[in-house]
């Protein structure tokens, strides 16, 4: 595979179009919106920034780039299950982790037992040999940008001024992969205690749209 198709390949693989559903889970946003806590495209901005350097994106990208380091994924998947702070957040990165592993392998990769979602992803990056920095950066810009398409429909936004929340992060969000390339086991942390009970609240709330 040339370094063109690999980039490819990464694309296609994080694209709305490549059947893991994440178009079905909100990861607790939709608990959020509903209780007024994401009412515009800055409070969106506000959650997405937290998630991302202090929560659960960053936690997944640590996860990640453990993979494309050569850990082992059964030791990687035990460690993403404690970090899940909900059912409800298990189920989606369990259940993404298995359409991802299910669908690359339908497409000529090696069968895998199931694994969470970002450490299936890593597992299979690490056939596409680009820099972990450029893997981490594009999985997490997917992971923002499919929780602006859930607010864009649900708080709701504009398409323009998602756009516009994407652009702000994307700064950010490029440093950030490069800072976690390198990073341990011993980096993990996640501080992100409102995103973390509105995933546990999600449970619960009636009537909704997504599954998390």
């Amino acid at each position: 595979m040339t370094e063109a198709e690999a980039r490819l390949t990464l694309l296609q693989w994080l694209s709305p179009a490549f059947p893991v559903s994440g178009f079905a889970y909100s990861h607790g946003l939709e608990t959020a919106v509903a209780d007024g806590r994401i009412a515009s495209a800055l409070d969106l901005e506000a959650w997405l920034d937290a998630l991302l350097m202090r929560g659960s994106g960053r936690a997944d990208a640590i996860l990640l780039a453990r993979v494309l380091a050569g850990d082992g994924p059964e030791d990687l998947a035990e460690i993403a299950a404690a970090l899940a702070a909900s059912r409800e957040r298990w189920d989606e990165t369990a259940a993404m982790g298995r359409a991802f592993l299910d669908t690359t392998a339908a497409l000529g990769a090696a069968p895998s037992l199931a694994l969470p979602y970002p450490v299936a992803f890593g597992l299979r990056a690490r056939a596409l040999g680009l820099p972990t920095a450029e893997v981490i950066g594009a999985f997490l810009h997917a992971f923002a940008a499919n929780l602006t398409a859930v607010a864009v429909r649900f708080v709701p936004l504009g398409q323009t001024e998602g756009q516009a929340v994407l652009a702000r992060l994307a700064p950010r969000l490029a440093r950030l992969a490069g800072d976690l390339a390198g990073a341990g086991l011993d980096d993990l942390s996640s501080a992100t205690f409102h995103a973390d009970l509105a995933a546990m609240q999600h449970e619960t709330l009636q009537p909704r749209l997504f599954k998390t």
